[in-house]
């Protein structure tokens, strides 16, 4: 007898997309929200059933749709028996409670959704707090639909006081937990710098890579430092940072960092909450700004990346546009038409591994550019610091006299401020010159 064999993966949850546009109210086409809706559906693992297109030319606060569109979806939902209806845009409680009554299927909108692709995600004991908090802040207002059964089980007088003090207990539980996740999360945001202060002494450059979702920034990382990054093509496949050493042709070191991927209109609160892995960003010299430049929506999502950056307050940074994944564009004269939009943007392919000498030309440019000049005789007992300028520096000049070696070099910044601290902590002796760059 045969023995029987039982499919024990989870049944993927059926869904249906609505895709919301008021007209006149954004740059975005609702045919570029329904396509990035059904990535973000995809990424989070349900089975895509249907999708609802919506123009309207005013929002409605009762179910952000017109009525005749909820009784569309209510049908379709009903039709293909669909677990959850998801939402392109961010619902208010009231919507969301709406929705559902009228609906009666799991409604979610875009920042849950979000969510439960970071929780997936996330990999790291910092990046699971992160996605907690986040989705906490989220909860909390919503905390008052997750007790309406009360009323509707017992209702009428004598109802009241139980069901409000249990949801008063909860909230007081909710906004305990985000207090105690906000602690434990500037504990390891301590622990990071004083990592990052450790090292500053081992590179001379830190670069981050940033850019849209899915753009390829996971495939440049593992191709130019050797690691493996999770790099899939689906959104959001990075979520926790990483940082690893990058030797240049000229063997200078550099730090290079892999980031979350930015979104369009990414909520204000997902980026609160999540600017402890995105610090590596706030930190690092300069931006490697990783574009898809086979994307139709190439410049909406370039300036989707420069909103997020402005509100993380690092749009000011020297930042390289690297166009990836030109091995999709179908020809040369094509590319160039797309190369004119930036301004002295690097053309590659990651995933060929073309392209790669003038991105490594290009970091040795700005590492020289950022570099700053240094003259100072340094006393005999003090001799390391040559050995450092040499390694981490352009030494010029060295000549040796009575008093130490005379050095003239360029180094950077802070290369630079160290070796002034040693000799400053170790010798009386005070730099000859120290030009400032």
């Amino acid at each position: 007898m045969k023995p029987k064999y039982f499919n024990t993966a989870p049944k993927l949850e059926k869904a249906i997309l609505v895709a919301v546009e008021r007209i006149g109210g954004s740059s975005w086409k609702i045919e570029d929200k329904a396509e990035e809706l059904r990535g973000l559906a995809a990424s989070s693992g349900v089975e895509i059933k249907g999708e609802v297109m919506c123009r309207m030319k005013t929002l409605t606060s009762t179910f952000l749709v017109g009525k005749g569109k909820v009784d569309e979806i209510a049908g379709l939902a009903a039709e293909f028996e669909a677990d959850v209806v998801i939402f392109s845009d961010d619902l208010s409680p009231s919507q969301q409670k709406n929705i559902e009554e009228a609906i009666e299927t799991k409604i979610i909108d875009r920042t849950q959704l979000i969510l439960d692709i970071f929780a997936r995600r996330a990999k790291s004991d910092e990046g699971k707090m992160q996605v907690e908090l986040a989705q906490l802040v989220y909860l909390l207002p919503r905390l008052s639909r997750m007790w309406m059964h009360l009323s509707r089980q017992y209702g009428g007088v004598g109802t009241r006081g139980p069901g409000e003090q249990q949801l008063e207990i909860d909230r007081r539980r909710v906004r305990e937990r985000i207090g105690r996740l906000k602690k434990a999360i500037r504990e390891k945001t301590d622990q990071r710098r004083r990592r990052r202060e450790g090292r500053e002494k081992f590179s001379i450059l830190t670069i981050a890579l940033v850019g849209y979702t899915n753009s390829g920034k996971s495939t440049l990382f593992n191709a130019l430092t050797g690691s493996d990054v999770i790099a899939k093509n689906q959104l959001f496949s990075t979520l926790d940072p990483t940082v690893r050493k990058l030797t240049l042709p000229n063997n200078q070191t550099v730090l290079l960092s892999d980031t979350v991927g930015f979104l369009h209109d990414l909520p204000h609160h997902l980026i609160e909450s999540f600017k402890a892995t995105l610090e590596e960003v706030v930190e690092a010299d300069m931006l490697f700004h990783i574009i898809d430049v086979s994307d139709h929506r190439m410049e909406e999502l370039s300036d989707s990346v420069f909103e997020v950056l402005k509100e993380l307050k690092v749009e000011d940074k020297p930042i390289m546009t690297v166009l990836n994944k030109m091995d999709k564009v179908s020809g040369k004269h094509e590319l160039a038409l797309l190369a004119g939009f930036f301004d002295r943007p690097v053309i590659m392919s990651a995933l060929k591994k073309t392209g790669f000498d003038e991105l490594m030309e290009r970091i040795d440019e700005c590492i020289q550019n950022g570099m700053e000049d240094i003259e100072l005789t340094v006393p005999h007992r003090s001799h390391s610091v040559i050995g450092i300028i040499r390694e981490k520096g352009v030494l010029e000049k060295l000549e040796y006299t009575e008093k130490g070696a005379y050095v003239k070099a360029r180094v950077p910044p802070g290369i630079k401020n160290m070796i002034l601290k040693k000799l400053k902590k170790r010798d009386p002796i005070t730099p000859t010159r120290c030009n400032e760059g």
